[in-house]
């Protein structure tokens, strides 16, 4: 456009000095000065570079005090790597965008509708278009103010779930927002990578002859035949989705499926192990912020090739980083515009079990403290989740032909299988750990299967269905 300027005024002063009339000349002033404003017009209209859309990120501390409490101990001490609340925003669109990962074990209940109004405010937009994740690494934070408020009301002390570091938080998140904005980029491209990890990930049900549960492998393996079994169903792909302003990234998602615990209660806040992949990648890539997701990693955990030795922290997060680092070299990048953005929803009831509803039910005509208190996620869930009109909005961020699917709670990893199937002809990343309180999902198959998870789940059968159905519409709208 500066080009184009230039050269129609060189042309305006040599055609005023040589040939043209003073009426000739008022004619192609006029000509001169109409054309070059269509042109910014139409460059407008596509929203210019970037075609209008924005791209900013935020980054804050989400670590506990000394002496606080986490989800299983209070902090006694702090690392190097602290805990980080940290994501995007996509402005620029109709309805602004807003991606959050934190580094805690989980946000649910109150604590989701909390958190996606504070930073829905930030960003100008609406909490339905906020999604909010936890990487759900165990020497950490938990949120759930739904909990928090029933052991109050009982005379109960909070415990893990007080609520103060939470608002410490939203603060800092809110006004990392606002000032982020004032820095967006212009979004002129999509980045997708993907590649496989190695020796990370395993299924954590163990299966016998008559296709039943016989054993869990859980985060750290202990039994050696547990560990020598075979990896079992995962999904062994890292995806990355990066945003571009011109050569610069802006910002690297990554997204993997399992358990993220290599050791803990320790006492001490820490990130774990992809904690420790995402700060080496970040060495590697300083321009971008790095943001990590968790993927359908409820069944998924790292107890084939972890022996719980603290040496294989380091050992996963290389190997973790390793994936992402050859997922980024394999990233293509394509152009975007506003028009290739979209927010898609779809509801989804999570129908409680009735054995959750048939103790809920008992400690309310019993009030038993000490029952509450080892149960109160199970009181949260149900006075929550129970009503029959109560649904969770499934969201997928459309990117292009880049989709990033969010899932509830602790989904089994054939959820994340099924929707990536369901759209081979699409990028698919998907997000898990956004409503906490759900608690693990199995799939309907798994009911019969047995296992830990099916044996703790608070979702019916029948949820676990609706969750399928749903997640077939969305990925097919």
């Amino acid at each position: 456009m500066k080009r184009i300027i230039i050269v129609i005024t060189v042309l305006t002063i040599y055609f005023k000095k040589n040939i043209m009339s003073r009426k000739m000349f008022k004619l192609l002033s006029l000509f001169l000065f109409i054309f070059p404003s269509a042109l910014l017009f139409a460059e407008d209209s596509k929203g210019g570079e970037g075609g209008g859309a924005m791209i900013s990120v935020f980054d804050v501390d989400a670590s506990p005090e000394i002496g606080s409490p986490m989800a299983y101990d209070v902090a006694k001490k702090s690392w190097d790597l602290s805990l980080r609340a940290r994501g995007i925003v996509i402005s620029g669109i109709d309805q602004p965008i807003v991606l959050c990962s934190f580094d805690w074990i989980g946000v649910g209940n109150e604590s989701q509708t909390f958190f996606k109004e504070r930073l829905a405010k930030a960003a100008g937009t609406v909490p339905g278009r906020v999604s909010v994740h936890a990487i759900h690494q165990h020497d950490a934070p938990r949120s759930d103010m739904s909990c928090e408020k029933l052991l109050l009301d009982a005379g109960l002390d909070a415990e893990s779930y007080d609520s103060k570091l939470d608002y410490l938080v939203a603060e800092r998140l809110e006004r990392a927002i606002e000032e982020s904005l004032k820095e967006a980029l212009p979004l002129t491209d999509i980045g997708q990578g993907e590649a496989p990890v190695c020796q990370v990930a395993s299924n954590r049900r163990i299966f016998g002859k008559e296709g039943v549960v016989t054993g869990v492998r859980y985060s750290t393996g202990k039994t050696k035949a547990l560990r020598k079994a075979p990896e079992g169903v995962i999904d062994p792909i890292v995806s990355l989705v990066s945003f571009w302003s011109g050569d610069v990234p802006v910002a690297v998602l990554s997204f993997y499926a399992c358990h993220p615990q290599s050791y803990y209660r320790t006492g001490i806040a820490n990130p774990d192990f992809p904690g420790v992949a995402r700060f080496l990648r970040e060495l590697e890539v300083p321009e971008a912020l790095h943001v990590h997701f968790n993927g359908a990693g409820g069944d998924i955990a790292a107890g084939k090739y972890n022996d719980g030795s603290k040496v294989n922290r380091g050992i996963l997060a290389n190997r973790l980083a390793d994936g992402m680092k050859r997922a980024w070299e394999a990233t293509e990048k394509n152009p975007i515009v506003a028009a290739d953005i979209d927010w898609i929803d779809e509801p989804v009831r999570l129908t409680p079990t009735q054995a959750c509803l048939d103790e809920v039910a008992e400690w309310k005509k019993s009030k038993d403290n000490e029952w509450l208190k080892k149960n109160v996620r199970r009181v949260a869930f149900v006075e929550r989740f129970g009503k029959q009109d109560y649904t969770v909005l499934l969201n997928c961020i459309k990117l292009g032909d880049v989709r990033i699917l969010t899932l509830p709670g602790e989904c089994f990893v054939d959820y994340q299988l099924r929707a990536k199937a369901a759209r081979p002809d699409l990028f698919v990343a998907v997000a898990g750990y956004s409503e906490y309180a759900a608690g693990y999902i199995p799939t309907p198959e798994a009911y019969d299967e047995g296992g830990y998870e099916v044996q703790v789940t608070r979702i019916a059968p029948e949820g676990a269905e609706n969750l399928r159905v749903a997640i077939d519409k969305i990925m097919n709208r």
